[in-house]
């Protein structure tokens, strides 16, 4: 009898724990948990797309010119970037050089917030000038304040890039390049491989020739 009655209470006493366990799951499930599932961390929500601008970096900036594309780093490439500069009025020429300090000036500035947090970087150095053709270069020539030799691929391609698709260029993918010194111009072209691998080595060029 005693043995009998220990079974039955045992029974008794294990209901309640069991009855517990049954409401912990139903409570569960209702709150569409499953009890057996482990809370996963997903990290945090994503970032912008690397690479990849909401809407151009001119518009909402008040900026009012010519519209213009300047080619920053991204990545291991080169990426047109919508800008605007100002240029005044003038002769053919003057106007070509005004564009291409513009640009200069564009690509020499730090990039915005929402190009950075992209990705987005310049290896062009602040204070870089651009003038004219000198007496026997081509007419088209565009002499820089550092020369071409010592600037890096990266940053020359950042040059070549944009110059050679703008109005300070004669827009057929290439652009005729000097520096302060008496070396001569020489033709710089924006190839495929150098807006892919810019810092591979010096965009080709080759002598520039004519007045």
């Amino acid at each position: 009898m005693n043995g009998r009655h220990g079974r039955h209470g045992r029974h008794r006493a294990a209901l309640p724990a069991l009855a517990g366990v049954v409401a912990l799951g139903a409570l569960l499930s209702g709150c569409g948990i499953r009890a057996t599932e482990v809370p996963t961390d997903f990290g945090p929500a994503p970032s912008r797309v690397r690479c990849s601008l909401g809407e151009p970096e001119g518009a909402g900036q008040g900026e009012r010119g010519l519209p213009v594309q300047v080619f920053l780093v991204c990545g291991p490439s080169l990426v047109a970037v919508d800008r605007a500069v100002r240029v005044a009025d003038g002769a053919t020429d003057a106007r070509r050089v005004l564009v291409a300090q513009g640009l200069m000036d564009e690509l020499t500035r730090e990039p915005t917030d929402p190009e950075r947090e992209a990705g987005y970087t310049t290896r062009v150095r602040q204070g870089t000038t651009v003038t004219g053709p000198r007496a026997g270069d081509p007419e088209d020539t565009l002499r820089l304040s550092t020369p071409p030799a010592e600037l890096s691929a990266t940053a020359l391609a950042q040059i070549v890039c944009t110059f050679s698709d703008s109005a300070a260029a004669e827009g057929n993918g290439s652009v005729i390049l000097g520096g302060p010194d008496d070396a001569a111009p020489r033709r710089y072209r924006c190839t495929d491989d150098v807006r892919a691998r810019p810092g591979a080595g010096k965009p080709p060029s080759t002598e520039a020739t004519g007045s």
